[in-house]
């Protein structure tokens, strides 16, 4: 299968040391994303996503992406694969308050 044309592959393959992510480029209409798979042999925390504000919960396989003008990752977000790809398809989702309950 080959990669999307609005995808390139940078020096993201797995690392020697038996390491299971492949990191992209992605460009998009919100600008160009670094993106990581991640396995869920590899997903060792729980994490919540921006897309839909449910936790990801250890275990489960999912995405990690920054902007690739953020060159130390401190802006990095873990996203469900499914959320990650319908980011552009989703109007802006409500912010709740900090006392609201996360479920």
């Amino acid at each position: 299968m080959s990669p999307r044309k609005n995808r390139r592959a940078v020096s993201g393959r797995p690392d020697r040391s038996g390491g299971s992510w492949v990191q992209e480029t992605e460009a998009a209409a919100d600008g160009e994303w670094n993106v990581r798979a991640v396995s869920g042999a590899g997903a060792v925390k729980a994490y919540r996503c921006p897309g839909c504000d449910q936790e990801i919960p250890p275990g489960v396989a999912h995405v990690v992406a920054w902007r690739t003008d953020d060159r130390s990752g401190d802006d990095r977000r873990h996203w469900h694969r499914p959320c990650w790809q319908a980011r552009s398809r989703r109007s802006p989702r409500v912010r709740r308050s900090r006392d609201a309950p996360r479920y």
